[in-house]
């Protein structure tokens, strides 16, 4: 999917460029964007600026406070992230059988969720900084429908795992890692009998990784709480909803702006016609 998006911008002109980290978004004496600042020093010019980055980070790490103005410095440093998803990815030498599915169904996305109740349980041990033992997890089999992604005959699984909460109340990520690939497994094995026996090799990827290798405030996938003071008109604050974002010229495209995260390019659609029409405005 990052492929064909990558080839379809080409195909309109635009250049890519990767391992270029962005140091600061450039704002001129009125106070609007117009450009980026790498880290190399190199600086880029541009009528609009467009941030994918959540939405705390935008304002405070991106932005120059003095242009901002302490309160929207204090609203941005105030914007919920409390991350609580873990990844873990399996690779199995095989396909595992779920009960009650066949093959075809598990071209979808498998949810261990048994109830509300189950769902509240995993909710709570988030909220008291506990990995939750009977976890919520959404799966997929990749390589179901793109064989490419393993070796011929086994497979590969996505495995989400809700909740594991970034703040932890006792230990750390470093101790609570492999007990969150044990109970992804675990849990698995209950709907999938003999899913561990497949199981050659795991990587699990905590809510401090999110945060540090993918640049996700507290680790939250969503760029944002989708907390009822956070939707539609108030996401990500109240006052900066419409894509336009802290300072003129700057646009906010992705989860942490209406209608929130998830794979569905509702944001970056959103803000790519709030920019057009902005340039053809002038």
């Amino acid at each position: 999917m990052a492929d064909a998006l990558a080839a379809a911008a080409r195909a309109f002109g635009a250049e890519i460029r990767t391992g270029a980290e962005v140091a600061r978004i450039v704002t001129n004496s009125d106070g609007r964007a117009t450009g980026v600042a790498l880290r190399s020093g190199e600086e880029l010019s541009s009528r609009v600026v467009a941030s994918a980055v959540d939405p705390k980070q935008t304002l405070t790490r991106l932005l120059d406070p003095v242009v901002l103005g302490p309160e929207l410095v204090w609203r941005g440093g105030n914007i919920r992230t409390p991350g609580a998803t873990a990844k873990v990815d399996l690779a199995l030498s095989g396909v595992p059988r779920f009960d009650g599915a066949d093959e075809a169904r598990l071209r979808g996305r498998i949810v261990i969720a048994p109830g509300i109740d189950y769902l509240e349980r995993a909710a709570d041990a988030a909220k008291y900084g506990r990995v939750s033992e009977e976890p919520m997890l959404e799966a997929t089999l990749p390589s179901l429908s793109d064989p490419t992604l393993a070796p011929e005959g086994q497979h590969v699984m996505s495995v989400l795992f809700q909740a594991a909460p970034y703040a932890l109340r006792e230990g750390g990520w470093e101790s609570e890692r492999e007990r969150v690939g044990d109970l992804t497994v675990k849990t698995l094995e209950a709907y999938a009998p003999g899913l561990e026996e497949l199981v050659t090799a795991r990587r699990v990827t905590t809510p401090v990784d999110l945060e540090r290798e993918h640049g996700l405030s507290g680790g939250h996938v969503q760029h944002g709480e989708p907390g009822l003071e956070n939707f539609f008109a108030w996401r990500p604050l109240l006052g900066h909803a419409r894509y336009r974002f802290g300072v003129p010229g700057l646009f906010l495209c992705g989860s942490g702006a209406h209608p929130g995260g998830g794979v569905t390019g509702g944001p970056g659609q959103n803000a790519s016609r709030e920019i057009a029409s902005a340039a053809k405005r002038g």
